[in-house]
């Protein structure tokens, strides 16, 4: 073979080769361009309940598009770990910042419970009035039956509205599937005020629970309903005015009169009361 030839075949090998090569490796670059870039989050290891504290066991690093931010997310599971969560999560789900209790509010219930707020458990007959259909985040207004003093009928008056439930007995998260539970103690979230007028509501009366829709927050203005008004639907009479005579005071004299009598002759005289 002629010298020439052998170097024309050598060079167009090397071209071929070098065009190969080339085509291979943008091949490469664009698989790995179009593999999303991966950074590691804190995410549940397994599925954790509301009031739980996280742990290590309980937490694990997963991988995070970075094209896809995480807000409120954490990168070390030191950052999380003896925290308590506020809401349940799922298995492999990244633990966030809002999922998150404040330090040092405690564990189970407490978290749930936001600052100013109070939680109160109310103990009825299976929960009179909605039995069974009472989950953690329904929402019920607060009616009493009661008799108030000197009073031959008994009363029942709405006493709040708008009640968060928290827990449904020992439960503080709904049931997944639905499964409505009878319960005998449920669990309010209330101010002050209103868990001191729940408290006077238990011991003057019987408390019983109204459904209503969580998204409808309108508060109406009620009236309480008394036996008569029940049965024949007439309005209940107010009580009776009673009626107090104030005796009117007498204006005091301006002169006082001094008589004097001596023998048969009789004299009057007039004294100007002091100021």
């Amino acid at each position: 073979m002629e010298p020439k030839r052998i170097v024309l075949a050598v060079a167009l090998a090397l071209v071929f080769a070098g065009g190969a090569t080339y085509l291979v490796w943008r091949g490469l670059s664009m698989q790995r361009a179009a593999q999303p870039q991966t950074q590691k989050v804190v995410a549940a290891s397994k599925p954790v309940d509301a009031g739980a504290v996280l742990s290590p066991e309980n937490l694990v690093l997963v991988d995070w598009p970075v094209n896809l931010p995480i807000t409120g997310g954490f990168t070390k599971i030191e950052e999380v770990s003896g925290r308590a969560l506020i809401y349940p999560v799922a298995d492999k789900q990244p633990i966030l910042t809002n999922y998150l209790a404040v330090a040092g509010s405690g564990i189970g219930l407490t978290v749930k419970i936001p600052e100013g707020m109070r939680a109160t458990s109310v103990k009825s007959n299976e929960v009179s009035g909605v039995a069974g259909f009472l989950y953690p985040g329904s929402h019920v207004d607060v009616l009493v039956s009661y008799r108030p003093p000197d009073s031959p009928s008994q009363l029942t008056q709405t006493v709040l509205q708008d009640v968060e439930v928290l827990t449904a007995g020992q439960h503080i998260e709904p049931d997944p599937q639905g499964k409505p539970e009878t319960v005998s103690v449920v669990t309010l979230l209330l101010t002050p005020q209103d868990a001191e007028k729940i408290a006077l509501a238990g011991q003057e009366g019987t408390i019983h629970f109204v459904l209503r829709n969580g998204a409808d927050k309108t508060k109406v203005t009620t009236v309480p309903v008394a036996m008569p008004e029940l049965i024949t639907g007439q309005k209940t009479p107010p009580p009776p005015v009673r009626m107090v005579r104030v005796a009117k005071k007498e204006k005091p004299p301006d002169f006082y009169e001094v008589e004097t009598i001596t023998g048969d002759k009789h004299d009057v005289a007039k004294f100007k009361v002091p100021e």
